[in-house]
């Protein structure tokens, strides 16, 4: 598929050809365009598309994007997530942040960190 192709069915989907697809090279277009389409906006993959949204707004809190704050915000309102699922998807990227700045800060051995959390998971498996 050519680029004229590609922006057709970008702009029939969309509504538009926003600019990170106008601005691409004609040799990426049509394979970013196909990764976007099916990571994005497919119902076809393993993560349901409001989970998928939730996650890439943790990740656009955690690297600071406003860009990928406000699209993954609003496409997992599109979604249907809620304010409050909104809401917990920040505060557990907030949570991993700290804790990850805490462990590496403390530089801990991380096969000993492993072997503790593969205790634990065996220990609350054992209990259910």
């Amino acid at each position: 598929m050519g680029r004229a192709e590609v922006e057709l069915e970008v702009k029939e989907t969309l509504g538009l050809v926003p600019m990170f697809i106008r601005d691409l090279p004609d040799f990426m277009v049509e394979s970013e365009w196909a990764s976007f389409k099916s990571l994005q906006l497919s119902d076809e993959t393993a993560i349901p598309n409001k989970y998928k949204e939730l996650i890439g707004l943790a990740v656009s809190g955690a690297t600071r994007c406003r860009y990928c704050q406000h699209f993954h915000t609003e496409a997992a309102r599109l979604f249907g997530a809620t304010d409050e699922e909104i809401n917990e998807a920040a505060l557990i990227a907030k949570n991993t942040m700290g804790w990850s700045t805490f462990l590496n800060a403390k530089g801990y051995d991380y096969d000993e960190f492993k072997a503790e959390f593969d205790a634990i998971a065996g220990y609350l498996k054992s209990k259910s």
